[in-house]
This record gives structure tokens, sequence and C-alpha cells, in this order.
């Protein structure tokens, strides 16, 4: 991939003076951990990021960003797809398989569906395809962070309930009839979503949207498969909140 230098810093310092700064709840940098074996790449984008204010540390293979991430513990992950050891499918899992839910957007030269599909459904939140913009992936990473944890919840009231469906937007906290319920911070906003707009039906373009915040380039299948993910999560066992209107939407309500 070819990058233009002056070009993307430029980019960068521009969507930075446009934008709110972001911090941690504690008011420290936001932690951000770039992985891939392209230097200028990651040079680059944590140039970006760095603008924005931001904490960040790099990797050029999967088990050195292992290590980092358990240490460092980021508040997001850029991580590519393919890496010169381990694939960043496996970093994710054993990140995961920590115990951490870090939002992770991949990076992948690949343009296949399939592709995109497998690196959500291992657990990632977003992707972008090379080449792109600099400025629509820090867009796409701050977009992340405003989903996690580090965002309090601007309404007087965190609690928010449907049926025996409970979710409490300043601890991150899901109960369905007292059980909890493990959301990434991407299910976390879509639910979030959903459970603000009881009983309406939400149209994929809707969805896209809010929860996502840019156009998906037409992939409204990304809908489809985290809508599955809540099913499995918050259905499960159940009887069913979440509910496919054909050819409308989907509806969350109240189970009967």
């Amino acid at each position: 991939m070819t990058l233009d230098r002056s070009l993307l810093t430029g980019a960068a310092s521009s969507a930075s003076s446009a934008q709110p700064r972001l911090r941690r709840a504690d008011g420290s940098p936001v932690r951000a951990l770039v992985v891939d074996d392209e230097s200028t790449l990651t040079d680059l984008l944590s140039m970006a990021l760095r603008y924005e204010g931001w904490e960040v540390k790099t990797a050029a293979e999967g088990r050195q960003a292992i290590t980092i991430a358990r240490e460092f513990r980021p508040d997001v992950i850029v991580l590519d797809v393919m890496l010169p050891d381990i694939d960043g499918l496996q970093v994710l899992q054993r990140v995961r398989g920590d115990g951490h839910e870090t939002p992770v957007l991949f990076l992948t030269a690949k343009d296949a569906l399939d592709d995109r599909i497998a690196g959500l459904t291992a657990g990632g939140d977003d992707y972008v395809t090379k080449p792109f913009s600099l400025e629509e992936l820090v867009a796409r990473l701050r977009g992340l962070i405003r989903r996690s944890t580090l965002v309090i919840a601007d309404a007087d009231d965190p609690i928010v309930t449907v049926g025996d469906l409970e979710l409490n937007e300043d601890s991150h906290e899901v109960f369905r009839d007292g059980e909890p319920i493990e959301l990434t911070a991407t299910e976390f906003e879509l639910l979030r979503y959903l459970m603000r707009n009881p009983r309406r039906v939400l149209s994929k373009a809707q969805i896209l949207d809010r929860v996502w915040s840019y156009d998906f380039g037409g992939k409204s299948s990304v809908v489809e498969i985290y809508i599955s993910y809540l099913r499995k999560k918050v259905d499960a066992g159940r009887p069913p909140m979440i509910h496919t209107v054909r050819g409308a939407g989907y509806m969350l309500k109240p189970a009967l």
C-alpha cells in the first residue's frame, strides 16, 4: 500500500481540530494499540492518534501485540489481519481469552465479504479495507471509543428497562430476569438502540447509521450478524424479545 505522508498527516490534524478530544473516565488519555507489520502505516496512524491526544503503542507481530495488550490495557485496538507470526484473528482470540472486551478494528487487504464477516464473527467490532482514508479510520475509532465504557450517558436515568430486560448505560451491565448478560461494546450499543425504541421497527439503514455511524458500503449483513449475536445472548432459552419484521427491519418488545 502506497501512503502519502504529508497528505495523511494533514488530514489527521484537520480531523482532530474539528472534534472534541476524548478522555478516559479518570481524565487520562485514551490508550490505543496499533498492530501492523508495515512500519510506515503504524507511524502515520500513531501520529494521527497522538494528534487526538491519545497514548499510542505499536506492535509489528501478533505475539508482541498480545504481550503489550496485557501490560498496556488499551481502550481500543487497531489490528491487521495478516501478521508475520500469527494472524490477527488469533491475536483477538488470545486477547478475548484474557478477559478483555476492548473494542477491536480490523485492518485487511482483502475485500471479500467472507473475510470481513470472519473478523466480526471472531469478536471484532469494526473493519477497514486497505487502502483506506486515515481520516475515516480515526472517525471509526472515535465511534468505538464513544460506545465503550469511557463515555458517561447523557440521560438523567442510566437504567433502561423493557419487560424483564434491564440495561445500565453507566456501568454497561445488562440483565435479563436478573441474570447478567455479557456483551461486546458494539452489541451493547445495538441493544441500547433497540431498547431506547421499544415496539418500534428499526430498519437496517437506521441501525447502521446509529450504531456504526457511517454507511457500511451497503453491507447490511453486518446488522444481521449482530442481531443474531444478541438473540443468542438475550433470547437464548427464554421467550424472544428481538423480532424480525420481514422487509422492514427489527423490533424489540417485552416477551409475552
